[in-house]
């Protein structure tokens, strides 16, 4: 065993997808905190798959390793042998609440992609680590990977209170790990029901989001021609997060108030907008990372409609860049961030985010102080100085001598 000593650790992160294109806020916080735990002397490597898109799950990137953001990152190629036919049948069932068995589980998940050189990998070479980092929960490289080495495997997993978080499999890993990594007391609470005898070893460490050292939301607002106010979603435009139902409900809106807002949109996938809202919905696309804190310093308000979210990194940079944050009151999480900052608004239906909108358009000082609540929390609770003190907490109470 080659394992380190010492305050310094030998870290692999096994994440499904690692890039700067890649949007996804498990992806980043694993990219994020493997760069920290590097800045702080420990030796860090990305295990992760070629692809991009977290749909086909095409090989885009060539496999082998390379050095990116000052760690070496290994990609493998993903396979896709096992019936895709038979994993979209079982993916239906469970989204519908169905029972299946535990040998469907296993079909269900190696059906949507499997990566058997990240797997190979690890058998060999998992025990020159001190610690292996799985997120999120939903994928064969959390599943698989955690399992191959579960007394050193730390999990992040990211949990929706969804029919998927309650398979056998998710259960076993959340049992048997090393250590679990939520990133919020809600998050923790869930694992907790899901798996009773949940690992010793976990806590809620939190994620974290980069202080810009600026922002210039009037540049941005030029850059794009944006001459009227607007709110922002910023995000993968899919019905998983909510963005199908928001355009109805702001559209319900715009007919119930006189909103002088746009909805502006930026991020992955096709935000298919119906033809009676393509003068109030702007979609700018896929915006690089260097441009993102002068969209949320631009708009006049955030909008979260993810009801699935175990962190929600825009609630936080929206907050960051003093823009007031309204978001879906049935998300637990982003309703504890919300009431325990004061600096977000709720909404469980329509009728209720037209009401949200209507205020911050008639009370900007009201929605700025809102904002400013929601900076300070940000600050006192997630910054990532403070998240890679509690990950490096986490790691030091593990005896790498005789194992957890």
């Amino acid at each position: 065993m080659t394992t380190s000593t010492g305050r310094h650790k030998r870290v692999a992160f096994v994440a499904p997808r690692y890039g700067r294109s890649v949007v996804g806020g498990s992806e980043a916080v694993m990219a994020e905190a493997a760069r920290g735990l590097a800045a702080r002397g420990h030796e860090v490597e990305v295990l992760t798959t070629c692809a991009t898109n977290h749909y086909t799950w095409a090989n885009e990137y060539p496999e082998g390793a390379t050095e990116e953001d000052g760690l070496t990152v290994r990609r493998f190629r993903t396979s896709h042998t096992f019936s895709r036919l038979v994993s979209i049948e079982l993916e239906r069932r469970i989204a519908a609440g169905d029972k299946i068995s535990a040998l469907e589980e296993v079909s269900w998940l190696n059906g949507r992609l499997r990566v058997p050189g990240l797997y190979l990998h690890l058998l060999a070479h998992a025990s020159e680590f001190d610690a292996v980092i799985c997120s999120p929960y939903l994928f064969w490289t959390t599943i698989y990977g955690a399992a191959v080495a579960p007394e050193r495997t730390i999990v992040m997993p990211c949990l929706h209170d969804e029919h998927y978080a309650w398979l056998r499999l998710v259960r076993a890993t959340l049992t048997e790990v090393a250590g679990v990594w939520f990133l919020s007391e809600p998050e923790h609470e869930l694992g907790h029901r899901i798996a009773p005898r949940l690992s010793p070893r976990h806590g809620v460490l939190g994620a974290a989001v980069e202080l810009p050292e600026s922002y210039d939301p009037a540049a941005f607002r030029s850059r794009y021609a944006l001459e009227r106010p607007f709110v922002l979603y910023a995000g993968r435009r899919e019905e998983g997060k909510g963005w199908f139902s928001l355009l109805r409900a702001f559209e319900a809106a715009l007919l119930r108030h006189s909103l002088p807002f746009d909805l502006v949109t930026a991020g992955v996938g096709d935000p298919e907008i119906p033809d009676e809202l393509t003068s109030r919905v702007i979609d700018l696309g896929y915006l690089e990372n260097e441009e993102l804190p002068d969209a949320f310093a631009a708009a006049d308000a955030l909008l979260q409609p993810s009801a699935n979210e175990s962190f929600s990194r825009t609630i936080m940079e929206s907050w960051l860049a003093g823009t007031p944050v309204v978001a879906n009151g049935a998300g637990a999480v982003v309703n504890w961030h919300c009431e325990r900052s004061g600096g977000g608004l709720t909404y469980l239906d329509e009728l209720e985010l037209g009401e949200c909108l209507a205020f911050i358009a008639e009370a900007p000082k009201s929605a700025a102080a809102l904002a400013e609540r929601g900076r300070e929390y940000v600050l006192a609770n997630y910054t990532w100085d403070k998240v890679i003190d509690r990950l490096e907490a986490m790691l030091a109470s593990f005896d790498w001598a005789g194992r957890p």
